[in-house]
């Protein structure tokens, strides 16, 4: 089956997992979703994420994080979608729960956090929003 949108599953696997209380998830791989992953990685949201090969094809094993028993993600939702992409320019990229969350900028520089692109003084599509 041929997905349309394939960060919008990654993003529904990690938020289906946590409420399902897995240690991890299993997603296939792509340059985007690992990219995606670092970032979330970086901003501490998973506890990281491994390649593996599953049933021949090759997969990524996201590790969750969760704190006091909730999970470290209280909300992941995708912004720009296949129908409709949005784009921001780097001072105009929107700040999730005022700074509290993350915003994941697909730029010419590569996937970057919210923070890291208004640094970078770079814009792009705006991919997910995490808090």
């Amino acid at each position: 089956m041929a997905l349309t949108d394939p960060l919008g599953d990654l993003l529904t696997r990690i938020r289906n997992g946590q409420r399902a209380r897995k240690d991890s998830v299993v997603s296939p791989a792509s340059k985007l979703r690992a990219r995606v992953l670092d970032v979330l990685q970086r901003e501490g949201y998973i506890r990281g994420y491994s390649a593996e090969t599953v049933a021949g094809h090759d997969g990524l094993r996201i590790e969750l994080k969760y704190f006091e028993g909730q999970p470290a993600i209280q909300h992941v939702a995708r912004v720009s979608k296949p129908g409709r992409r949005i784009y921001s320019g780097s001072k105009e990229l929107p700040r999730v729960r005022n700074g509290l969350g993350i915003t994941i900028v697909s730029t010419p520089k590569g996937v970057l956090s919210d923070a890291e692109a208004r640094e970078q003084n770079v814009g792009g599509e705006v991919l997910a929003e995490v808090f």
